[in-house]
């Protein structure tokens, strides 16, 4: 029987993805992101990636899935192993290629080893709600402030700069970029109530065209729901089947309390 490890990062979304799991994969945690509500059984650093790789494979470990939020981490030369500093030139070229390029290097180095790579849409597929609306009214707004709003996340994501934004009467007000979702909508909060009547607009999260969608897929929660309601919006539509939502039995709740719409489009 072949062994899942999951490379877990920051946040609730690994743990979400055990608890749909048959049984628990071997839980690895890059060092200083620690998920929440799981026990890594082992911890590791890039500077010793290799030497990784190889503990994984002598553990058995056959196919490898990724889930969290991880930030580039500063790496100490004086740790690398001779096999990973080997490797250095071509991850720092990935580096400043951009996030997309970083994960590519990434996945391709536990293939090279024989490890295959799964997404969570392959492994938890019902944390990717598929079309319909699931909380709300929809305004008769929603509908071409989406399709706006489609149209400049396609746009973002072709350059690899964000995944989300937020338009109001067809006008974008706030982008994804690297601070991510949150300090966006409290940007969008912050601005004057004549740039964005209350009630009116919404927050559009879709994965990037052309992602490795193994990884790195769009996530909300029910503090993204919050994050709206407090910049004034009407809602919050996602791509259907491409964005991971976390506790949408709260999210639901969250968008009946607040007044929210929630729309798998």
């Amino acid at each position: 029987m072949t062994r899942l490890a999951l490379v877990a990062g920051r946040g609730s979304l690994p743990a979400a993805l055990v608890a749909e799991l048959p049984e628990r994969p071997y839980i690895c945690a890059l060092d200083g992101f620690a998920p929440e509500g799981l026990t890594p059984d082992l911890s590791f650093r890039i500077e010793r990636l290799v030497p990784f790789l190889r503990h994984l494979t002598d553990q058995g470990i056959t196919r490898v899935a990724f889930a969290g939020a991880v930030s580039r981490p500063r790496l100490d030369p004086s740790l690398f192993d001779a096999a990973t500093a080997q490797l250095v030139p071509h991850l720092m070229a990935a580096f400043a290629a951009g996030d997309d390029a970083t994960l590519r290097a990434i996945l391709a180095l536990f293939e090279d080893s024989g490890i295959a790579v799964e997404g969570v849409e392959t492994l938890a597929p019902r944390l990717l709600p598929q079309a319909g609306l699931l909380a709300g009214v929809l305004p008769p707004q929603a509908e071409a402030d989406a399709a706006r709003a489609e149209a400049i996340v396609a746009a973002l994501g072709a350059v690899d700069v964000g995944q989300g934004c937020v338009v109001v009467g067809g006008l974008c007000l706030g982008v994804e970029a690297l601070p991510g979702t949150d300090q966006m909508l409290a940007q969008v909060a912050s601005l004057p109530q004549s740039m964005r009547p209350k009630g009116q607009g919404l927050f559009y999260k879709a994965a990037k065209p052309g992602q490795d969608r193994r990884v790195d897929l769009p996530t909300i929660g029910p503090a993204t729901l919050r994050g709206v309601a407090d910049a004034g919006l009407s809602g919050l539509a996602f791509q259907a089947g491409s964005v991971i939502c976390l506790d949408l039995p709260q999210m639901k709740a969250v968008a009946h309390e607040t007044g929210l719409f929630l729309w798998a489009r």
